[in-house]
C-alpha cells in the first residue's frame, strides 16, 4: 500500500465521520424544533405559510415548486409542493389546497391541507382576509439506518413506518394590488414522531431532545414602489418562529422590469444569501428560479440550494384586478 493510499483512507474516514455528524445534527435539529420547509420565493406563493392568502389572485391560481437544499450533501432536504386556490362563486369566500412532500436524511413527510378564507373590502382597494386550515401530516422515519456516533442513541433505534397526525392552522392577511401584511400559523397542534408509550418516546420525555412537530408562526409584509415608467421595486420580509427555537427572518428586494421580468436578492439571517428571477411567459404563465448560497458552516459541504417554481392562472379576472400580479 503506497503513501498516497495510506493518507487517503484516514481522510476518507474523517469525511464520512463529518457527514454522519452533520446528518445527525440536521435530523436532531429538525426533531428538536421541526421547522416547516423554507421557500426563497415565498412572496409569490404565500399559501404555504398563510391560509388567508387563498383567493387573493381573484381567479384560479396554481403553483408547483421543487426545492433542493444544500446540493452535494448526502441526506440534504428536498421539498416539493403543489398549491391551488380560488375564490368561490360567493366572492367573499375562497378555497385552497396544498400537497407537500418534504424529505431530509431518513425522514419523509407528506402534508395534505385544505384552506378556507373569508374576505371583505377595507376601503376601496384593499381586503382583509381570515383563513382556516385543516389537514393531515404523514410522517415516515428510517432512523435505524443511520450510522450514529453513539450506537446506543435511543432516538435512532426505532423506525417510524407511517404515522398520521391531524393538523390545523389559521391566518389573517390585509392586502391590495400594492401591499400585503400577513400573520399565519399553519400548524397549531404539537405532534410527536413516536407513539405514546414507545421506548424511544419514554427515553426522551423530560429531556431537551423530544422529536416532534411544534407550533409555527410566520409574519410577512411587502410593498410595491414605482421607480419609473418601466421599473418597480418590491421589498418584502418574513419573520419565522417555532416553539423551542430562536426567531429567524428573511429580507428580500425584487425589481420588476417592463411588467415581464422579476430580478431580486435576499438575505436569510445567519443562514444564506441568494438571488432569484421570475419571468412572465404570458400574463397567465410564469416560471421562477432562486439560488441560495449558505453563509453558515454548511458552505464547507454544499454548493448551495436551488428552487424552481412554475405558476399558472386561469379564469375570468374581476374588474380592476391587474395582470400580471405583484403578489
Amino acid at each position: 500500500m503506497d503513501q498516497h493510499t495510506n493518507t487517503a483512507m484516514p481522510m476518507h474516514r474523517t469525511a464520512n465521520r463529518w457527514k454522519t455528524a452533520l446528518l445527525s445534527m440536521l435530523v436532531g435539529t429538525a426533531a428538536l424544533a421541526q421547522q416547516d420547509p423554507q421557500f426563497s420565493q415565498y412572496m409569490f406563493n404565500m399559501l404555504a405559510i398563510n391560509p388567508a392568502y387563498a383567493g387573493s389572485a381573484e381567479r384560479v391560481s396554481m403553483r408547483a415548486l421543487s426545492r433542493h437544499q444544500w446540493v452535494g450533501f448526502e441526506g440534504a432536504p428536498t421539498t416539493q409542493t403543489l398549491t391551488v386556490h380560488s375564490p368561490l362563486p360567493m366572492e367573499s369566500l375562497a378555497l385552497g389546497g396544498t400537497l407537500l412532500r418534504d424529505s431530509y436524511g431518513p425522514v419523509t413527510q407528506y402534508g395534505f391541507n385544505v384552506d378556507m378564507a373569508y374576505r371583505f373590502f377595507v376601503g376601496d382597494r384593499s381586503k382583509l382576509s381570515f383563513g382556516l386550515r385543516g389537514g393531515l401530516n404523514l410522517f415516515q422515519g428510517d432512523f435505524a439506518s443511520l450510522s450514529t456516533i453513539d450506537a446506543n442513541d435511543q432516538v435512532y433505534l426505532q423506525n417510524v413506518s407511517s404515522k398520521a397526525d391531524p393538523q390545523f392552522g389559521f391566518g389573517v392577511m390585509w392586502y391590495s394590488d400594492r401591499h400585503f401584511v400577513g400573520l399565519g400559523m399553519p400548524k397549531l397542534l404539537r405532534t410527536d414522531f413516536y407513539e405514546d408509550g414507545s421506548a424511544s418516546l419514554d427515553s426522551l420525555v423530560g429531556s431537551p431532545f423530544q422529536a416532534g412537530q411544534r407550533n409555527h408562526l410566520f409574519l410577512s409584509a411587502g410593498y410595491v414602489f414605482d421607480l419609473g415608467l418601466y421599473t418597480k421595486f418590491k421589498p418584502t420580509f418574513l419573520v419565522k418562529g417555532v416553539n423551542g427555537a430562536p426567531f429567524s427572518f428573511d429580507i428580500n428586494a425584487n425589481f420588476l422590469f417592463y411588467e415581464k421580468f422579476w430580478l431580486g436578492a435576499f438575505y436569510r439571517h445567519e443562514d444564506a444569501v441568494g438571488a432569484m428571477a421570475q419571468y412572465y411567459i404570458t400574463n397567465d404563465l410564469t416560471v421562477g428560479y432562486a439560488y441560495d448560497y449558505p453563509v453558515s458552516v454548511m458552505n464547507n459541504y454544499s454548493g448551495g440550494s436551488h428552487e424552481i417554481m412554475i405558476g399558472f392562472e386561469f379564469g375570468n379576472k374581476l374588474k380592476g384586478i391587474r395582470s400580471p400580479r405583484y403578489f
